[in-house]
């Protein structure tokens, strides 16, 4: 081992002169703590060399750089016997105590030392039996210390004292520049990001501005999206749940929603698939920029739809309502609009549920067919003109009410085809009759149509509801008169017995009395009537009676 007289100058240059060198490099902490740990090692003859480092929160010193040491001392040692700063109730380690003090704490002989108790174990496993640590300092504040171990009981003099200071000072000259260089690469990356993130922003603009000002209306939106963020987009109509348009290779089922705005209500969903980790920034500011682009589009889009939807109505209107007036302009106002009344139309009649919201759908999808369809509103009932194919797009209309939340309350029918202008009002006027007695029946998770009706389809066809009343009051009226004046309820009974397919049991539920009870109704109104419902033709009868005050009700 080298004495502070026997230290040549010439090494001690040129080792600093490397810690320099390496300085200027973009080595990592840890080499460069290895440096300075070798470098004391070998120009003063030491067994082992090692830079401790306080951790973030100031309460250990963890092995950094070394030299000699065996990397399965540095991880027990880092992992299960770090220098502990606190608390101080305890022993404090050689390392612990120069840190603290700022002064170099040495331990001639780590057998001889009773001090060193605690840690003679790990001395024993590394083998050494002197150790010396000196206090690291950057920019004025310890980070750690240099120690310094020999296998044979040593005293550390002055000498040894001083340049080992020096390499200290060197140790901390080299964290605070390795520090800095870290620094100076994160300002580096964040202003990288930052201007990746400023290009991208001006990407985005210039997208959306472009399909702004062509007019590329929801689909340009969607295009232009799916293009920034390298995925498929979908744009849904609120509240119809219509989709307006597409963009992408594969279809988007569900994922992540952003609402399009109106003023104050939500007339889109776009929406792209989820990953389930959160959207990066650049890719949320372009969906908020697509979604304001998207918004202008729909108003665009329902500025020139609302005089289009003006005049659909009024076509519908006059049609179906069968003024001489209106039929005579019908063909040729609809035409202009797209549709040819020339050929085959099929009336779809929607009875009851929201009527602007039920239009809404219709609207939607009267927009979007191929060949053109009109949609329209007659009082509360919601309308649409739809070529040959209707029951199809019936469904599709039922099932999209349904998804708005339209209950059972809601029904849909549609008619036969219509092949000439006179036959619309008829058609509508059966149509609206069939959604009216389908909601009523209770059957109105279905399209209703004339032949799924059964009696009721076929009372429908008749003109005069009148002969349609008078024939129930001829037919039922002792058990109408006999319920008035007592309050029983034969009629009530009778319906419900005829509804149930004639079981006394189903009956007795749906009114909530005692079967003996149904039964004595029954054979009363049997009484009244003169018949016996055990009679095909009586029922037949009674059924034709009971549906045609229902048909005349629906057609009013």
């Amino acid at each position: 081992m080298q004495t502070t007289g026997a230290v040549q100058l010439r090494p001690w240059l040129e080792a600093i002169a490397a810690i320099a060198t390496a300085l200027n490099r973009p080595v990592s902490l840890p080499e460069l703590l290895d440096l300075v740990s070798g470098t004391a090692s070998r120009l003063l003859g030491y067994d082992f060399c090692a830079v401790l480092l306080v951790d973030e929160a100031r309460r250990k010193l963890v092995i950094t750089g070394a030299y000699g040491l065996s990397p399965s001392y540095i991880e027990q040692v880092n992992a299960d016997h770090p220098v502990v700063l606190e608390p101080d109730d305890e022993p404090r380690a050689p390392s612990g105590r120069a840190f603290l003090t700022g002064t170099p704490v040495q331990v001639p002989d780590t057998v001889a030392d009773a001090t060193f108790l605690p840690w003679g174990g790990v001395a024993r496993q590394q083998g050494y039996r002197s150790m010396i640590s000196m206090p690291v300092f950057s920019a004025g504040v310890p980070v750690g210390t240099l120690n310094c171990y020999t296998r044979m009981p040593h005293e550390f003099g002055p000498g040894e004292q001083e340049l080992l200071a020096l390499l200290a000072e060197q140790a901390g000259v080299a964290i605070q520049t390795a520090r800095l260089r870290e620094r100076e690469a994160a300002t580096i990356a964040d202003l990288t990001t930052a201007n990746t993130a400023l290009r991208r922003g001006e990407e985005v603009h210039e997208q959306f501005t472009r399909v702004a000002l062509r007019g590329g209306g929801v689909a340009g939106v969607a295009a232009a999206l799916a293009e920034l963020l390298g995925t498929s987009v979908v744009v849904v109509e609120e509240p119809s749940g219509v989709q307006l348009a597409a963009a992408g290779p594969d279809p988007v089922e569900q994922g992540l929603a952003t609402p399009v705005v109106l003023g104050n209500d939500t007339v889109a969903r776009i929406v792209v698939p989820s990953s389930g980790s959160p959207l990066p920034a650049l890719d949320v500011r372009a969906l908020e920029h697509a979604a304001t682009v998207c918004a202008l589009e729909v108003l665009r889009a329902r500025t020139a739809h609302e005089v289009e939807w003006r005049l659909s109505g009024e076509v519908v209107t006059d049609l179906l309502a069968g003024s001489a007036a209106g039929l005579v302009t019908a063909a040729e106002r609809a035409g202009r609009l797209g549709l040819d009344l020339t050929k085959p139309h099929a009336v779809i009649v929607v009875n009851g549920g929201p009527p602007a919201r039920v239009l809404s759908v219709a609207r939607s999808l009267a927009s979007a067919a191929q060949p053109r369809a009109l949609a329209g509103a007659i009082g509360d009932d919601v309308v649409l003109l739809w070529p040959a194919g209707a029951p199809a797009e019936a469904e599709r209309l039922l099932t999209q009410l349904r998804r708005i939340g339209a209950g059972p309350e809601t029904a849909v029918a549609v008619s036969p085809p219509c092949h000439a202008l006179t036959d619309y009002p008829a058609a509508y006027r059966r149509g609206r009759g069939a959604a009216t007695i389908a909601r009523l029946r209770g059957t109105a998770d279905a399209v209703a149509g004339f032949e799924s009706l059964g009696v009721h389809g076929l009372l429908l066809q008749l003109q005069d509801v009148s002969e349609l009343r008078r024939f129930a009051a001829e037919t039922l009226a002792p058990i109408r008169t006999y319920d008035t004046a007592r309050g029983t309820a034969l009629e009530q009974t009778l319906r419900a017995y005829v509804t149930h397919d004639l079981n006394t049991a189903a009956t007795a539920a749906a009114l909530f009395v005692h079967p003996n009870t149904v039964n004595l109704r029954l054979r009363k109104a049997e009484q009244l009537l003169g018949v016996s419902t055990s009679q095909v033709r009586v029922l037949a009868e009674l059924q034709v009676a009971l549906s045609a005050d229902d048909v005349a009700d629906a057609l009013a």
